[in-house]
C-alpha cells in the first residue's frame, strides 16, 4: 500500500467492504468523517465514509453499498481508537442510518479545547501543528450526487488522511499536561448522544426567539412552521430553502393580510411572494381565526425566588471558574458550565464524597475540583 496520502480506494461493493474492515481490525487507531446532505435534502443522510489507516485511506460509498454492518464491529471494538474531529453530529449520523456505535472515541476538537488552543478548527489545527492547508471549497456541495466527481473525492480524503498525526501530537501535549483522562471521558460521554427525535411537540418549540411571540403571533408562527415543513417534504428539500428563518419569524411578528405586506418583509424574495405568497396569506389568516382559548401557549420556565445565599454561591463559584480557567489557559465553561454550577449549589456539599449526587459533574471534575469547590462554599456557608 502507498503512503502518498492523496491516494485512497473507493470502496462500492460488498467484497471490497469486507477486505477494507478486514484490513482495519489489523489497526490500533483509525481517523473518521463523514459527508452528508443536510443542506440539499429534506431528510439528512450519510453520503460518503471517509477513512485512514496509517498507510491507506477508504472512501465508502453508502449510497450504493447500502449495508454497512460489517464495520460495526470495528466502530463498537474499545481497542481501535476512532480518531474524529468534531464528532457530534456524525456520532448521531452513524447510529441514525446505520446503527453503527462508536467505541474508543478520540476527538480532536475536544483535545484541542483542553489544551487551550484558540484555533479547534480542523483547517487551523492542521495548519499550526503539520503546516498542512486543507481547502474547505467543497464542504457545502451535495454529496448525494452520483457519480461524485475526482475533485470532491481527493478533497474528502483530506479530512481525514491527516487526522491520526495531528491526534498524535495532540495526544502528547495532552499527557504532558496530565489532561488525556479528562480528554477521554468526554469523547466517552460524547459517544452516547443520540438523534433526540421531534415526537408531537410543536416545531416551534426548536425555533430561536418563538418564546418572545405573543399566542397570537406565536400561533402564526406554527401554522407557517408545519405548512414549511409539509413543503419541504413534498418537494425534498431542507426547509431553510422552502424559506428561511428569518423571513418566517418576521412574518409571525407582523402579520401581513395582503401581497403588499409580504413585500415589506425581509428575506423574502419577489419569486418567493409570487409562488408561495398565497399559501402564506391563507396561513396567517387560519391563525388568526383561531379563539383566543385555541392559542398556543410557550412553557415558560419557573423563576425560583433565589435567596441571597445561594446568590452568593453562584457567583462566587462563577468567580472562581473564571480564575481557574485562566490558571489552566482553558475556556472557563470547560472548568465547569452554568448548568454544572447550579446543581453544585442545589446540593451544596461540604464534603467531596458529597459531589457524588452531582451527577452533572464529570469524574475529572469531582477529582481535579471536587475540594476546592466544598472549601469555597463552607466558606459562603459562614
Amino acid at each position: 500500500m502507498s503512503s502518498d496520502r492523496t491516494l485512497y480506494i473507493l470502496v462500492k461493493d460488498q467484497s471490497a467492504l469486507a477486505r477494507m474492515a478486514a484490513e482495519l481490525e489489523k489497526e490500533k487507531a483509525i481517523a473518521v468523517d463523514l459527508e452528508a446532505d443536510s443542506l440539499f435534502h429534506y431528510r439528512e443522510q450519510v453520503c460518503l465514509l471517509q477513512i485512514s489507516t496509517r498507510l491507506q485511506n477508504y472512501l465508502v460509498d453508502p449510497l450504493v453499498l447500502k449495508d454497512l454492518s460489517s464495520l460495526s464491529p470495528i466502530f463498537a471494538n474499545p481497542r481501535v481508537r476512532k480518531v474524529f474531529h468534531g464528532a457530534d453530529n456524525d456520532i448521531r449520523a452513524l447510529y441514525r442510518d446505520f446503527r453503527i456505535e462508536v467505541n474508543g472515541l478520540f476527538d480532536t476538537q475536544i483535545a484541542a479545547r483542553f489544551l487551550g488552543n484558540g484555533e479547534t478548527g480542523l483547517a487551523g489545527l492542521l495548519k499550526e501543528n503539520l503546516g498542512v492547508f486543507l481547502d474547505k471549497k467543497f464542504q457545502k456541495k451535495d454529496w448525494s450526487k452520483r457519480p461524485l466527481p475526482a475533485q470532491m473525492l481527493n478533497y474528502a480524503v483530506h479530512d481525514t488522511s491527516h487526522l491520526l498525526g495531528l491526534s498524535r501530537i495532540l495526544e502528547k501535549e495532552l499527557r504532558t499536561k496530565n489532561r488525556l483522562s479528562w480528554v477521554e471521558e468526554e469523547c466517552e460521554l460524547l459517544s452516547k448522544v443520540r438523534q433526540d427525535p421531534r415526537g408531537d411537540e410543536p416545531f416551534f418549540l426548536r425555533f430561536k426567539g418563538a418564546g418572545r411571540l405573543d399566542k397570537r403571533s406565536l400561533a402564526v408562527l406554527e401554522f407557517l412552521l408545519q405548512w414549511r415543513d409539509q413543503k419541504a417534504k413534498e418537494r425534498n428539500l431542507p426547509p431553510f430553502k422552502v424559506i428561511g428563518n428569518m423571513p418566517i419569524m418576521e412574518i409571525a411578528k407582523t402579520r401581513p393580510s395582503s401581497q403588499a405586506g409580504l413585500e415589506t418583509v425581509p428575506g423574502l424574495s419577489a419569486r418567493q411572494r409570487e409562488m408561495l405568497g398565497s399559501l402564506i396569506l391563507k396561513k396567517i389568516e387560519e391563525a388568526m381565526q383561531l379563539t383566543d382559548p385555541e392559542l398556543p401557549v410557550y412553557p415558560k420556565r419557573r423563576r425560583q425566588q433565589v435567596d441571597a445565599a445561594v446568590s452568593r454561591k453562584v457567583k462566587a463559584l462563577k468567580a472562581w471558574r473564571s480564575r481557574k480557567g485562566k490558571e489552566m489557559g482553558v475556556d472557563p465553561s470547560l472548568v465547569c458550565t452554568n448548568v454544572q454550577i447550579q446543581s453544585i449549589v442545589l446540593i451544596s456539599p461540604h464534603r467531596h464524597e458529597d459531589l457524588v449526587a452531582v451527577s452533572e459533574l464529570r469524574e475529572w471534575q469531582k477529582n481535579l475540583f471536587g475540594d476546592e469547590i466544598c472549601s469555597l462554599l463552607e466558606n459562603k456557608d459562614a
